[in-house]
C-alpha cells in the first residue's frame, strides 16, 4: 500500500492562506523550497495542513538520521524540558552537557586526548573551530575549497564557495581565507597531483595558515568526494606546515556515509572535526571537538554562547545517538539504504541521459544532471522541474550544487524498505517526465546517424 497521498493541486487551500501570511510578516531573503507547510510528521513522512502525506527525503537537510519525532527523542526531550530548560551552561553547568561532550570524545576519530565544546548551528562551529585552529598555531590564515559550504555567518560565508545567494551583495568578507579547487572528477577539476605548497606559493606561506577546513564529502556543494589519494597528500601538508586540519562533518557525521563519521572511511584523522545536524534529531546543537592540546590552547571564557549545549538539546543528543550507534551504524543500515539506491540510480542512468554522474557515500548519494552528456552543460531547470514533480507525486527533494542541477538523497536512515522503494519509483517517475525531450532527441540522432 502507497504511503504518500496527494489529493488535488498543490499548495493546498491551507498551505495557499499561510503563504499569503508569509508574504506580509517574513522577509523575502528567507528562500522556501515546496510550498506548503507541515502539520505533522514521524519516521519518514511529512503530513502537510491539507493533509497530504509526503515521503521525506530531505530530512530536513541532513538533520533527521533516526527519523521525524522518534518516540524515543521525544520521551528524551519532554523529561528534560519538565525538569530544565535553560540555564546558560557559563552560568551554571548541568551533567548533560557533560555527557554529549565525554560521547562525542569517545566516537571522534581524533588521536590522543579529545576535549568537545558544544554549541547551537553548524556555522558556530566553524565560526569556533576557526578560532581555536588560530588560538592555537598563533597565525591568521585559513585555507578552504571551492564549492563548499560552512555557513552563513560573516566568517562561514566567507568560507563558503557559492557566490549566489550566499554570498552575493554581502561583503566585505572575512580577511586571511584562501582558495583551492575541490577535487571534482566528474568535472575533472582539481584531481591532483595536489603539490600544495606549490599550488600555494602565488597565494600564502604554509607557515602563515591556521587551518585548512574542508568537508569530507561536499554537502551544499553536490555531495562530491575527493580520491583516495588525496586525504594522505592532506594530513602530510598540514603535519609538515604546523596546521590545524579542520574536517567539517556538519552534514556529512552520524551515519549518513555509513560510518558514525565520514572520515573513518577515508583514512584521515582531523585535528578538529565540526559537528550538528542530526546529532539531535532536529534540535539545535553543535560542537567542536579535536585534539586536547589544540582545543585547550583557547583561554578561558574564550569560547561559548548562551544557547550552546542546552539541556533539552542534549538530552534529545544523547537519544539521538545511541539510536544511531544501535540502529545505523552497528546494524549497517546507511550502507545497505545506500546501496539500494545507488543500484536504481545507475540503471536509471543508464537509461536516461540527463542523469550525467552518480555519486557519494554511503546513504549520501545525489545525481547530477546534465542538459547535455557530451559538455556536461548543468540543467538547473530540469533539476528544479524534477523536484516539482516529485512534490506533486507525494515526495519531498532538494536540489544542490554550485550549479544548481544536483538532486540530493537525504531520507532517514531508519526508512522503511518499502518506502524507500515507493520514494526512489516517484524519483523515477519525475525522471522520466522530465527527460522526455531528451529522450525523444537522442532517439532521433541514432535513428538519423
Amino acid at each position: 500500500m502507497a504511503v504518500t497521498h496527494v489529493t488535488g493541486s498543490l499548495p493546498g487551500t491551507n498551505s495557499r492562506a499561510l503563504l499569503d501570511r508569509q508574504a506580509r510578516s517574513v522577509t523575502r531573503g528567507l528562500s522556501v523550497a515546496h510550498p506548503i507547510f507541515i502539520s505533522h510528521a514521524t519516521g519518514a513522512t511529512v503530513t502537510d495542513v491539507d493533509g497530504n502525506v509526503f515521503l521525506d527525503f530531505t530530512g530536513g537537510i541532513g538533520v533527521m538520521n533516526v527519523g521525524h519525532t522518534r518516540p524515543e527523542v521525544v520521551a528524551a526531550i519532554a523529561a528534560s524540558a519538565a525538569r530544565l530548560t535553560h540555564s546558560a551552561c557559563q552560568v551554571a553547568a548541568y551533567e548533560g552537557y557533560i555527557a554529549v561532550a565525554e560521547k562525542l570524545c569517545a566516537l571522534a576519530p581524533i588521536e590522543g586526548d579529545r576535549r568537545a565544546l558544544l554549541l547551537s548551528t553548524g556555522a558556530e562551529a566553524v565560526e569556533n573551530a576557526v578560532k581555536i585552529a588560530r588560538a592555537f598555531t598563533k597565525r591568521a590564515a585559513v585555507l578552504c575549497f571551492e564549492h563548499a559550504f560552512h555557513g552563513r555567518t560573516l566568517l562561514g560565508m566567507s568560507l563558503t564557495g557559492k557566490t549566489v545567494p550566499y554570498k552575493s551583495g554581502f561583503g566585505p568578507f572575512a580577511p586571511e581565507i584562501y582558495r583551492l579547487p575541490y577535487p571534482y572528477a566528474y568535472r575533472q577539476i582539481g584531481m591532483g597531483p595536489w603539490e600544495f605548497e606549490r599550488t600555494l606559493q602565488t597565494m600564502i606561506p604554509p607557515r602563515d595558515l591556521a587551518a585548512v577546513i574542508i568537508e569530507p564529502v561536499l554537502g551544499e556543494g553536490g555531495f562530491i568526494t575527493p580520491p583516495p589519494a588525496f586525504w594522505p597528500e592532506l594530513r602530510e601538508f598540514c603535519d609538515r606546515n604546523g596546521i590545524v586540519l579542520i574536517l567539517d562533518e556538519v552534514q556529512t557525521g552520524f551515519g549518513r556515509t555509513g560510518t558514525m563519521f565520514a572520515c573513518e572511511q577515508l583514512g584521515v584523522m582531523p585535528d578538529l572535526m565540526t559537528v550538528a545536524k542530526s546529532m539531535a534529531a532536529g534540535m539545535p546543537l553543535s560542537g567542536v571537538v579535536g585534539r586536547a592540546e589544540v582545543m585547550d590552547a583557547v583561554p578561558k571564557g574564550g569560547v561559548g554562547g548562551t544557547y550552546g549545549g542546552n539541556p533539552v538539546a542534549c538530552a534529545a543528543a544523547l537519544a539521538a545517538m545511541e539510536i544511531i550507534e544501535r540502529e545505523v551504524v552497528n546494524n549497517d543500515r546507511a550502507r545497505t539504504v545506500g546501496t539500494r539506491i545507488r543500484e536504481r540510480l545507475l540503471a536509471l542512468s543508464s537509461r536516461i541521459p540527463i542523469i550525467g554522474d552518480v555519486r557519494g557515500i554511503g546513504a549520501m548519494l545525489a545525481i547530477e544532471l546534465v542538459s547535455d552528456p557530451a559538455t556536461r552543460e548543468p540543467a538547473a531547470q530540469e533539476t528544479a522541474a524534477v523536484v516539482s514533480t516529485a512534490r506533486d507525486h507525494g515526495l519531498l527533494l532538494l536540489s544542490a550544487g554550485t550549479y544548481g542541477n544536483v538532486i540530493r538523497l537525504l531520507m532517514p536512515l531508519t526508512i522503511g524498505d518499502d518506502e524507500l522503494e515507493e520514494g526512489l519509483s516517484i524519483l523515477e517517475g519525475a525522471l522520466l517526465r522530465i527527460s522526455k525531450p531528451h529522450l525523444t532527441a537522442a532517439a532521433h540522432s541514432l535513428s538519423t546517424s
